[in-house]
């Protein structure tokens, strides 16, 4: 109390005629007497002893559930010991016999030392014979027999037994719980040298807690706390010891609840104080409502209204008010203030944003039309490449022997077949000659679009239209392969997928991607490498992943690969691929995501993409 009084007589100097000052004033001159009044209540009357009642109460809980737990194990390790420290045990342990064990493990024996299992191990860890019972109706149970070998195989003898003939401790089989006891087979008066350990077990089950602990209790198994947990809820406490092992750790957990008959008196306690504070608050809110109104939240009211005003016209018009010497009329100046910086700042925006989409649009458009030039190049460099199929000197010698009339039938045969090879050869490279022609006219046909389309998609959103992308992606990647970075192999699908796109806008941006899956794939240094692209249906939309072995990307880097001017490749500069096709992307309403496993996992380039009317249709049907 003597901070905050401290701290509002700080604030009143500092700003004495300030709206926190004013509010600082009521809320001193209220606040305070209804806080005194609660924190009198609380520490004097419910708090502190509440608090040390209940604690008292839990403690004691958990002590008798563990002296319960420690008890029922000790009745299994006073049996065990009984069993350890005998001279039958000690003879049969040096030569094991039938008769001991029809006489030890018979079916009364056990029920009479009330345990459901039993076993002899050697001091090397070997299970002479084990047995597991069910105590209820005397059945053998065999499943039950192969989870106590297996955690007889787990205890460790001599750590258990620390310096002593006999130990126990809670063992978890399967969703059972057991307590075991352990000791050393010696002779009935103790001596001799140990020549095994004989193990017995008895299961615990929540009814058999519930009996010790005089309370309704559960044993949870898959939940074993690391130590004694105590949960306050309302009217209950929910309280859990741990069931510890050989090591010391819980194997599971005893878990009841008991009431909260201290809390009931407390509540009451604190009833009490809340109707005695209650009117207090009330008077309070009423009177900080009508301050609050008057004060702070009118002001406020008028200034969200003009900020509604203008975010709905556009226009920056400041906002008439009152001058005020208080924090709102430094508010309402600092608002206008900013209204007249944010007119200027829009003016200088719109002329810069002008004149940086002109040169952005150009230089990407130069970039798209490099790329979609490439195969052009690639394939008249081939055509000046190619020689003649046959030596005209030879066609022009084997033609004139051929018109000889005196030459010989089978020399003619022989010429007449040399002819027809050289014609084929010249045919086959004709057709070769023309089908490059015709990739190249495509990939001609392509820069044409891209410059026929750039004033349009310049100024205004592009157009969405039907298109089959399937056909986008085999068109592109026919004039990938004639790129002439590297031999690729390309997969893709044939049925076709009906996206809403921009047509032309989509194949650079396709475009765009293989030749950045080319040049992966040759910065790895290999002479040829593939690309597959696979292209899922969505709910509403189109999936496409484009996925090469090429050199990857550390995931870390990826959203750096969409920054204006960023490249990978140390021999290029501009990086205006992947931005350019990433803005595309957005401005037809899908989106472009990069992915890798890191360097020299290849990486993939996932679109995301409206699926057409049709399309829906037909997922529809």
């Amino acid at each position: 109390m003597q901070v905050l009084r401290a701290a509002f007589a700080r604030l009143r100097s500092r700003i004495p005629a300030s709206l926190g000052a004013k509010l600082v004033a009521i809320l001193t001159g209220i606040g305070l007497l209804g806080a005194g009044a609660v924190a009198l209540l609380l520490a004097l009357v419910i708090t502190p002893g509440f608090d040390q009642l209940e604690q008292a109460a839990v403690d004691g809980h958990v002590e008798r559930t563990r002296a319960a737990l420690s008890e029922y194990a000790s009745k299994v390790q006073a049996s065990v010991r009984d069993y350890g420290d005998w001279n039958e045990s000690y003879t049969y342990m040096a030569a094991p016999n039938r008769a001991f064990e029809e006489d030890s493990f018979a079916t009364s024996a056990m029920v009479n030392l009330g345990v459901n299992g039993m076993a002899y191990v050697t001091p090397a860890g070997k299970v002479v014979i084990a047995r597991w019972l069910n105590i209820d109706n005397g059945r053998d149970q065999p499943a039950m027999r192969a989870r106590l070998l297996d955690a007889i195989g787990k205890i460790d003898f001599a750590k258990a037994l620390a310096q002593d003939n006999s130990a126990s401790f809670y063992v978890r089989l399967g969703d059972h719980i057991a307590a075991i006891g352990i000791a050393q087979v010696r002779r009935t008066d103790g001596t001799g040298p140990a020549r095994g350990h004989v193990v017995m077990a008895r299961l615990i089950t929540s009814a058999q807690l519930s009996t010790l602990l005089q309370v309704k209790a559960t044993l949870d198994v898959p939940h074993p706390v690391p130590d004694a947990t105590v949960v306050r809820h309302e009217n209950t406490l929910a309280v859990a010891v741990p069931v510890r092992g050989a090591d010391g750790l819980p194997v599971a957990s005893a878990t009841y609840q008991v009431p909260r008959d201290l809390s009931a008196l407390g509540r009451n306690m604190l009833l009490l104080a809340v109707g005695g504070t209650t009117l207090l608050l009330l008077v309070v809110m009423a009177v900080l409502s009508m301050m609050i109104v008057r004060l702070v939240l009118r002001p406020l009211n008028r200034v969200e209204r003009h900020m509604g005003v203008v975010r709905g016209s556009g226009n920056l018009v400041p906002l008439a008010e009152a001058p005020r010497q208080d924090e709102i009329g430094s508010l309402v100046t600092s608002f206008n203030a900013m209204l007249s910086q944010l007119r200027d700042l829009r003016e200088q925006v719109e002329a810069q944003s002008f004149k940086l989409g002109q040169s952005e649009s150009a230089v990407a458009v130069m970039h798209n039309v490099r790329n979609a030039l490439n195969p052009i190049s690639t394939v008249l460099s081939q055509g000046l490449a190619q020689g003649p199929s046959a030596d005209r000197a030879l066609l022009d010698r084997a033609l004139a022997e051929l018109a000889d009339e005196s030459i010989p039938a089978v020399r003619r045969q022989k010429l007449a077949a040399f002819l027809a090879a050289a014609f084929e050869g010249e045919l086959r490279a004709r057709e070769d000659r023309k089908e490059q022609l015709s990739i190249g006219r495509d990939a001609l046909h392509n820069v044409l679009e891209i410059i026929g389309g750039q004033q349009e998609q310049a100024h205004e959103r592009p157009p969405l239209d039907t298109c089959d992308v399937t056909d986008l992606v085999a068109r592109n990647a026919t004039i990938a392969r004639y790129s002439g970075i590297a031999s690729i192999a390309f997969n893709f699908p044939s049925q076709p997928h009906w996206v809403l796109a921009n047509r032309v806008l989509l194949s650079q941006v396709i475009g765009n991607l293989f030749s950045n899956a080319a040049e992966a794939i040759a910065a790895t240094g290999r002479d040829g490498g593939s690309i597959s692209v696979t292209i899922h249906d969505l709910d509403g939309g189109v999936e496409v992943m484009i996925r090469d072995d090429g050199e990857g990307f550390d995931p870390e880097g990826a959203p750096q690969l969409f920054q204006r001017g960023f490249s990978t490749r140390a021999h290029k500069s501009g990086g205006l691929g992947l931005h350019w096709c990433a803005n595309s992307m957005v401005a037809m309403g899908g989106t472009l995501t990069l992915r890798s496993e890191g360097v020299g996992h290849g990486a993939r380039a996932i679109l995301h993409l409206q699926a057409s009317d049709a399309m829906k249709a037909g997922m529809a049907a």
